[in-house]
């Protein structure tokens, strides 16, 4: 009898690190240090060995996250901010509150990406930062970006929340983290996460020293170093004990989650390599793929009715992303011209995100990979 599919499988994952984690959070409770605890402290060191990075400074979520990266950098009303329409919400939703203009560019149709041309195209004199989105759990071009921010003075900003642990790799050979590379990264402990807590969290990451200050003092009210004393506007945001404790638990076993889900992506690659009517997630040279989601591009057939389809025989299935953001009501004012979107446009109707987590067996991926070539057969 076939253990219930799930999109993202949390329980599994928990029986095998439960003995641990019961033990700590209780440690925790006991201790009653449940905002800015050791475990905070310790998660932070831990993150910052595991990234190769200087500072990381951990914060409420991940859109928290990039929203104060973005007041550190003191960006002012007016300055331009370019970022892909192929996201979640949250990479445009900081930049038009903080009184940004977003500017949002193409993606490429196969990596789904940002497109190194169009975002070429979309630098004027006001843009001053580009948030180039790791989508889906891979890299963006990163060689391209540092390059075009360099030309034209830019800050960049990683959104890292779907492929942390994800290397980049340089012309040169070199490899690093994503989310270390530009100006600041940013990262999010959302539960369905590849390193997620058990509730909300997030992180920023940067190695420059001077930004690392700015950076704490935001997340606590804009203090500086003597408490009560306010330099700047902050906001409150910050990982509390609790979380920071799974994910003290949980980061040394990162590498070996993304490993079994490397190994999920090599079986569905393999059951739709035949299948013209399925475009599987194509890899990038220039990094490793984390698999946050396994997302298909699927040609000539009706995405929504496959996705019906899959939910009536059980199989749990999500559209990553059903409608692009230039086209929703929220970002009405900002006339983004649909003409220069059509890749988002097209792949909002053909993209379906498959079960992806680190506890799939091989029974489960036979039963959702039939159903599906028997759907278009």
């Amino acid at each position: 009898n076939m253990k219930k599919i799930q999109m993202v499988d949390l329980k599994g994952q928990y029986q095998n690190i439960k003995t641990e984690i019961d033990a700590k959070l209780q440690e925790v409770v006991v201790s009653t240090a449940f905002i800015n605890g050791q475990e905070v402290k310790k998660f932070q060191k831990e993150l910052e060995n595991y990234l190769d990075v200087k500072h990381v400074i951990p914060c409420g979520n991940g859109t928290d996250a990039l929203q104060i990266a973005m007041m550190a950098l003191g960006l002012k009303s007016g300055d331009e901010v370019i970022t892909v329409d192929f996201t979640f919400a949250a990479t445009v939703e900081v930049i038009a509150l903080l009184g940004l203009t977003p500017v949002l560019v193409d993606v490429e149709p196969d990596t789904f990406n940002i497109d190194i041309d169009s975002l070429q195209k979309a630098i004027t004199p006001k843009t001053k930062a580009i948030v180039p989105v790791h989508l889906f759990g891979q890299a963006a071009n990163m060689d391209a970006i540092m390059k075009i921010a360099k030309e034209n003075n830019l800050f960049i900003i990683e959104d890292t929340a779907q492929a942390i642990g994800a290397d980049f790799i340089f012309k040169n050979g070199k490899t690093q983290k994503v989310g270390t590379i530009g100006t600041v990264g940013t990262t999010s402990f959302f539960p369905s996460k590849n390193l997620g807590a058990y509730g909300d969290g997030g992180a920023i990451f940067t190695n420059d020293d001077d930004l690392a200050v700015k950076l704490r003092s935001i997340v606590n009210h804009g203090m500086s170093t003597k408490r009560y004393y306010y330099d700047k506007i902050g906001v409150n945001s910050r990982l509390d004990s609790l979380q920071a404790a799974v994910l003290r638990i949980k980061l040394p076993h990162l590498d070996a989650y993304a490993t079994a889900r490397q190994k999920v992506a090599a079986y569905y690659d393999k059951a739709f390599a035949n299948c013209d009517k399925i475009r599987t997630p194509k890899r990038s040279t220039f990094s490793t793929h984390v698999f946050h989601q396994y997302t298909i591009v699927v040609k000539d057939i009706n995405r929504d009715e496959l996705h019906e389809f899959l939910k009536e025989n059980d199989i749990p299935n999500a559209i990553y992303y059903p409608v692009p953001l230039h086209t929703q009501v929220a970002y009405k004012d900002f006339k983004f011209d649909p003409k220069s979107l059509t890749t988002t446009i097209n792949l909002c109707k053909e993209v379906l995100s498959l079960p992806m987590h680190t506890e799939m067996c091989e029974e489960q991926l036979e039963y959702i990979t039939s159903k599906i070539l028997e759907f278009i057969e």
